[in-house]
């Protein structure tokens, strides 16, 4: 399996997010913003934290017009995998291939530190590795986590199992909890925690190591 991983001005974890693909046994190329396509056999594109632009605007809103967003946009809409992660669940938001907006939190204050989070749905090859109601510890780093949707698109999204996590102790304010959202497909996910940051015991913990070995296992099987 091959994986594809973005990196923009001010992106921070791309790194990271790399590593953690290759430990689960990805194919890892890097990619920049000012490309026009995805290397051929991409099959999960990876969209990682930071400070994409300098979160001038809205955060994520200039990285979602750079040249190599039509082509995750290409990818999602014939069924490629997608996963951003904290600056990059704000980028494939604000590419519209996740509903919902993140918002400023609702403390006004950057929020830097371990989170437990519950997941909500187990339906998914991201979340596949975890059982129902499993709490699991991701760290957190942003200042504009808070998810935001209408009371319609929650009831839908509740409706069709279409948030993969929640937070336990919600640190900014997201509606219902909501740590990390899927598409109507199953096969994007964003979310503001970082499982790539727990992939290793040097790094503390390895709750995220599930979700890239579940994510390898799904996507072979898909």
């Amino acid at each position: 399996m091959k994986a594809a991983v973005v990196t923009f001005p001010g992106s921070n974890c791309d790194r990271d997010l790399a590593v953690a693909f290759e430990r689960a046994g990805f194919e890892v190329a890097r990619v920049w913003h000012k490309d026009h396509d995805l290397p051929a056999g991409v099959d999960v594109v990876g969209v990682p934290g930071g400070f994409s632009f300098g979160d001038y605007l809205r955060c994520g809103a200039i990285a979602a017009q750079s040249p190599i967003a039509g082509a995750v946009k290409t990818h999602a809409a014939r069924g490629g995998y997608v996963l951003g992660i904290c600056n990059g669940f704000q980028v494939v938001t604000e590419m519209g291939l996740l509903p919902g907006a993140l918002m400023r939190n609702a403390g006004l204050k950057f929020a830097c530190k371990r989170v437990e989070l519950t997941v909500a749905s187990t339906d998914s090859a991201f979340t596949s590795g975890y059982k129902a109601g499993q709490v699991i510890t991701y760290p957190i780093a942003h200042h504009d986590g808070n998810y935001t949707i209408d009371s319609e698109g929650l009831a839908r999204l509740k409706g069709e199992d279409r948030v993969a996590l929640r937070y336990v102790s919600n640190p900014n304010g997201s509606v219902d909890d909501i740590a990390g959202v899927l598409s109507e497909n199953r096969r994007v996910l964003g979310m503001m925690p970082h499982p790539e940051r727990v992939v290793d015991p040097i790094q503390g913990g390895t709750d995220g190591a599930a979700l890239f070995a579940a994510l390898m296992g799904g996507m072979a099987l898909a």
